[in-house]
């Protein structure tokens, strides 16, 4: 299962330990946003730490420039809070995983047909993971991950109604527990989550 941990801090000091709390309560992919101060350094410095343990990569990718940065940074893979098909394009022609931000069926199959490995669903949609079954049993060929919305109880319920993955943002990394440094509260997050996410088996393949 495609299960990033989506990461903001205000202050780049607090997002090394908050992703390594998150790491530690069993997420296995690190997502950086460029919104994050000092995103490309901090990483830099995590993918030298956790190289072979945990796929990093880099969101809030606008354009071809950012991709590149982000490549150059050790970034694996690439997210995208919007549909840019020249970014897609560019990825998929080097074999570089990219996940755009798509809001409607339309959007997520035009992404598809770009190259896009993986469709985000953002922001959150009405009705959440039922929306997400009647488009992946219309859409199969689609690799649905949705991110807004889904919180530490739902997604499982998502997972299990068609999503190839979940990205867990504000649920997993509470910002009065990163403000107060609380990493032992974002590992507990971390490892309900993942707990949820295993109770529902294993997803189908992009």
């Amino acid at each position: 299962r495609c299960r990033p941990a989506v990461l903001r801090t205000p202050k780049q000091e607090l997002t090394m330990p908050a992703m390594e709390a998150a790491v530690n309560g069993g997420f296995k992919l690190a997502e950086f946003t460029l919104t994050t101060p000092g995103c490309l350094d901090t990483l830099a410095d995590f993918r030298a730490k956790y190289d072979g343990k945990v796929l990093v990569g880099c969101g809030t990718i606008l354009d071809v420039s950012d991709a590149k940065r982000a490549l150059d940074a050790g970034a694996q893979f690439i997210i995208a809070p919007v549909f840019v098909p020249e970014v897609v394009t560019w990825c998929a022609t080097r074999n570089i995983l990219i996940a755009p931000g798509c809001q409607t069926p339309t959007e997520a199959f035009h992404a598809y047909k770009a190259g896009a490995q993986i469709q985000k669903i953002f922001p959150g949609v009405a009705n959440g993971h039922m929306w997400v079954k009647a488009v992946s049993a219309a859409l199969p060929m689609l690799s649905l991950n949705p991110t807004s919305g889904v919180d530490l109880d739902n997604a499982g319920d998502f997972l299990n109604n068609g999503a190839f993955g979940v990205g867990l943002v504000a649920p997993l990394f509470p910002p009065d527990k990163v403000a107060a440094k609380d990493w032992d509260a974002i590992q507990a997050n971390a490892a309900k989550v993942i707990g949820n996410v295993k109770a529902a088996g294993p997803g189908p393949k992009p």
